[in-house]
């Protein structure tokens, strides 16, 4: 099932042409991409000594997500916000997708395994980083149900946390969009069904002051490296805010598309009233 990209009337504001804004990139993205290259390399000689002593259970190795991702957020200046508690049960994490940079904020609030759809493994750059980090890659296909079910069941057994996106799309940040049921499925097969958890997250973006509140949102056939220039030269940052709300059991709910509402729900309700301007985006 090929991903169907969310797009808004209104189109983004044109790029800003900031003063100092190359220098300002400069000072931030080179540091980031230090910081990057410099952490996968020790955690790619880290995983071989882990997978000859743990092999697939990635216990060491998943502390470098999380302390890259908390380090570029204070290099780029952004302020993380967190609120409520990560569960300890095992599961998975669902959460509202609004930008690139989600994958920075929610990495640095826990130690996570990112669910993505299989055409990422194959970008470059970013799908070698992605196998590296242990992504789980699937299709998001409900005749591969049974697949996905084994892929997750293997996953949990070993104490990972799951975390992916029901949206299956990005929006501007203002909003949630439908939650897809298709990859709950698998957490209510026999095997899964009494002994998991999912836990909703609300990621809100809080725009720098003097932009428009759409500011971090990346939707459409919006381009990563706009995106990531205007972010690195914007003169001032803002703020991600991490909610987490209450976890909910498998069992205790009736099936896939109760629990794709029922978080959809939850994180729905984290986020503040859309400004009227974008209400019908």
């Amino acid at each position: 099932m090929s991903e169907v990209l969310w797009n808004s009337r209104i189109p983004p504001e044109e790029p800003k042409h900031y003063r100092f804004g190359i220098w300002r990139a400069l000072l931030r993205g080179v540091p980031v991409v230090l910081l990057i290259t410099v952490c996968l390399v020790l955690m790619m000689l880290l995983r071989m000594v882990e997978w000859a002593m743990v092999g697939q259970k990635r216990p060491w190795t998943s502390f470098f997500p999380s302390f890259v991702s908390r380090t570029a957020l204070r290099i780029l200046g952004i302020r993380l916000i967190v609120e409520g508690t990560p569960m300890k049960h095992h599961g998975a994490v669902v959460a509202n997708h609004s930008s690139w940079l989600d994958i920075f904020v929610l990495n640095a609030v826990g130690r996570v395994f990112f669910v993505s759809k299989a055409e990422v493994a194959s970008w470059p750059g970013i799908g070698f980083m992605a196998r590296v980090v242990g992504t789980v890659f699937i299709n998001r296909n409900r005749h591969e149900a049974a697949k996905q079910k084994a892929l997750f069941e293997a996953r949990l057994k070993m104490g990972h946390k799951l975390l992916f996106f029901p949206e299956g799309t990005s929006s501007d940040s203002l909003r949630v969009l439908p939650f897809k049921p298709t990859l709950f499925a698998a957490f209510f097969e026999p095997d899964l069904r009494d002994e998991t958890w999912i836990q909703p997250v609300t990621v809100q973006y809080c725009a720098p002051e003097g932009e428009e509140p759409r500011f971090y949102g990346w939707w459409g056939d919006m381009e990563f490296g706009p995106s990531l220039i205007k972010v690195l030269q914007a003169p001032r940052q803002g703020a991600a805010r991490v909610c987490f709300h209450a976890p909910i059991a498998v069992q205790d709910v009736k099936d896939r598309k109760d629990m794709a509402r029922r978080c959809e729900d939850a994180v729905r309700a984290g986020l503040p009233e859309i400004p009227q301007a974008y209400r019908d985006a």
